[in-house]
């Protein structure tokens, strides 16, 4: 059989073993990797104890990903980046809310509310998962923000030498101080009151 021939009689057999990944498994795994992170934490996760709980053998996640920390980072990314607000209200007092809201919904979750500081805590001794967590997590929901504020530099609510940096920590710091390092409630109007401090120091004027 000629080579051509050869590779496209290949290609439209039905591939088998690690190339076959099926969605079913893979949520029931997806599933069973934020739950055991939320119970027992990333220092005690084990890939034994999340197949065990997703009801699979050790090799339907090592077909996935070759290592826990890779495991970890790429199910908790998806679920935290799906998560990332996406604003585009036409002002930017409203996407700013919508920023902020976004980003407590995301923190008060039942799971990423467990998962996160543990993540932070683990970070804080294991310098290669800290840079994963910034690489995989951080830096994408970043990028998305950024898309927002750079929207708003279209529009000319701000300046074109807008620091996005300071601009995103501006908008994520005062919740994550209150919610994570604090454990204070998030009263009502308290949200909203974050969004029109961040205006205020972005530009210098207060909300409409």
């Amino acid at each position: 059989m000629p080579y051509s021939a050869a590779v496209g009689e290949i290609r439209k057999r039905q591939p088998t073993g690690a190339a076959v990944l099926q969605a079913d498994v893979t949520e029931a795994i997806t599933e069973a990797v934020l739950d055991e992170l939320a119970d027992t934490g990333y220092g005690k996760l084990s890939m034994e104890a999340v197949a065990r709980r997703a009801g699979v053998g050790k090799s339907a996640l090592y077909r996935r990903w070759p290592s826990k920390q890779e495991m970890v980072m790429a199910v908790v990314a998806d679920f935290s980046i799906d998560r990332a607000a996406a604003p585009d209200t036409g002002s930017l007092r409203g996407d700013l809310a919508g920023l902020v809201h976004a980003f407590t919904e995301w923190l008060t979750h039942p799971r990423i509310s467990r998962i996160l500081p543990d993540l932070a805590a683990e970070g804080v001794r294991n310098a290669e998962l800290a840079e994963a967590v910034r690489a995989a997590i951080g830096g994408p929901r970043r990028t998305i923000g950024a898309a927002v504020l750079q929207r708003a530099i279209a529009r000319g609510e701000l300046p074109a030498d807008t620091d996005l940096e300071l601009a995103l920590d501006l908008i994520a710091a005062p919740v994550y101080w209150r919610l994570s390092v604090r454990g204070a409630p998030v009263e009502p109007g308290y949200l909203d009151a974050v969004a029109d401090a961040v205006l205020r120091a972005l530009t210098g004027r207060m909300a409409p």
